[in-house]
């Protein structure tokens, strides 16, 4: 395997540009997986690594390290704190409005309700002579997303509440779609990328923007629905 894409080192923090398809770290929810984020990284800088937050198995993009405990549990409270701005993006089934915000309580494994708000704006759109449904042609977004709360797959489950899933998600999305762009255009990712975190370091207390580049998939995909 490649060795991981790294965006950042400095004073106790790394990321990665994490690849679609690459666990952070083992989970017993998916044990056909032997290949992790956190031992890829610790192989690479050959020293133990702590990863701060999450990203999905299916979702691409920046994922932050800390390289001491006292720097990962100072990130982790300013993840919790909402001091870190996240910034997703991710191509939807429709056309989703200019901007707008989903304020959608969200349901854990375990029965909890939590609070969850999402914001999101509309980077373009375009009209595509796909004849998935009753229409000859298809509607495609592409959306910034801001995560207000760090809630499990908050972005898939929010999309898919207001009618504008996630392109390849499985199992929020939409099912139709989602085997159109598998048999058609051999599409086996879902179109949703960390493209960027912003915040404050913990150590030199300077402002920092970490981004990570679109993978390949994402890039065709935007070329193939023409939202450009």
């Amino acid at each position: 395997m490649e060795p991981l894409q790294i965006l950042y080192r400095r004073e106790s923090l790394v990321a990665i540009n994490k690849p679609n398809g690459l666990l952070v770290h083992r989970s017993p929810i998916a044990s056909d997986a032997d290949v992790f984020a956190v031992q890829l990284l610790r192989d690479q800088l050959g020293q133990k690594v702590y990863p701060v937050h999450r990203l999905d198995r299916k979702t691409s993009g920046v994922l932050l390290f800390a390289l001491d405990e006292a720097t990962n549990s100072e990130m982790q409270r300013k993840f919790m704190d909402g001091e870190i701005n996240k910034t997703y993006h991710a191509i939807v089934r429709g056309y989703t409005p200019d901007t707008g915000e989903v304020d959608y309580p969200l349901k854990r494994d375990d029965g909890v309700t939590q609070d969850a708000l999402t914001y999101y704006e509309t980077l373009t759109r375009a009209e595509v002579p796909f004849a998935i449904g009753k229409h000859p042609t298809s509607r495609y977004s592409l959306v910034k997303l801001n995560p207000a709360t760090g809630r499990m797959h908050q972005l898939r489950k929010h999309m898919a509440h207001i009618l504008h899933p996630i392109i390849g998600d499985r199992p929020h999305g939409c099912n139709k779609q989602n085997r159109y762009f598998k048999e058609h255009l051999n599409l086996m990712q879902m179109m949703l990328h960390a493209v960027s975190l912003e915040f404050e370091h913990p150590v030199t207390k300077e402002p920092v923007t970490i981004e990570a580049p679109f993978q390949a998939e994402f890039l065709r995909m935007r070329e193939v629905l023409l939202l450009k």
